[in-house]
């Protein structure tokens, strides 16, 4: 069973996404996120940079940040799996939810990719 969302994850508005290239570098990413169920979820691409490297390498930190990514709390380990495609849905509902902006199709519109972020 998943823990759940540490409390200082919990309600802000991006998180630091950090996954970890195959040479054990770490690359973070202030991300958008919906949460439900102790679980986080998060939109993006297939071809993105984080996709690709968390197929190699689910192992993730997370920490609350600004829109610029600047961390203002502590890193959290945490595991992350991309979703099949039946599990889109409630992953773009929880974030639609938050973010107003998410429900406008045409921004995104390419968004085919979405990560399912458990804590340990």
């Amino acid at each position: 069973m998943a823990s759940p969302v540490p409390a200082a994850i919990s309600g802000q508005k991006y998180i630091s996404l950090k996954t970890f290239r195959k040479n054990g570098a770490g690359v973070a990413t202030p991300v958008w996120f919906g949460e439900d169920n102790s679980k986080l979820y998060v939109m993006t691409r297939h071809d993105m940079g984080k996709a690709k490297r968390i197929r190699n390498n689910t192992q993730v930190t997370v920490a609350p940040c600004t829109i610029r990514g600047m961390i203002t709390g502590s890193e959290f380990p945490a595991m992350a799996r991309i979703l099949r495609s039946e599990d889109h849905s409630h992953a773009r509902q929880t974030i639609n939810r938050k973010y107003w902006m998410a429900r406008l199709p045409l921004i995104w519109a390419r968004t085919d990719t979405y990560l399912e972020i458990t804590f340990a």
